[in-house]
């Protein structure tokens, strides 16, 4: 924050955040902290999109509008086809096994 003179000519500054009148003096600095600030509250909203990309129904940072649940649904989709493509495979060897099986029946096997 900065300091706003008053008086310069009688070396009086207002502190706008607390309102205190004082004397500005030449020993002391004070530094504005407001780009520090700015880069915070930069890095808080990185921080919070890190913590919403953990959760398929927040929205992200630099997504559009109205795409809440696009994880969600991608997830979902997702794990349908594998369950398919998995689900297939199994019966496949399950056929494949009963076929052997049945062939070994015929010839008088086992």
């Amino acid at each position: 924050m900065s300091m706003i003179r008053i008086a310069p000519e009688l070396h009086l500054v207002l502190d706008p955040v607390t309102a205190i009148v004082a004397e500005e003096r030449a020993d002391s600095i004070e530094y504005s902290m407001d780009p520090v600030f700015e880069r915070m509250d930069k890095l808080d909203a990185i921080a919070d999109d890190l913590l919403n990309s953990l959760s398929p129904s927040k929205p992200l940072l630099n997504s559009w509008p109205g795409r809440e649940n696009t994880s969600y649904m991608a997830g979902f989709y997702s794990n349908t086809f594998y369950g398919v493509v998995i689900g297939l495979a199994f019966s496949g060897l399950l056929a494949l096994f009963l076929f052997i099986k049945s062939m070994m029946m015929a010839r008088g096997g086992v």
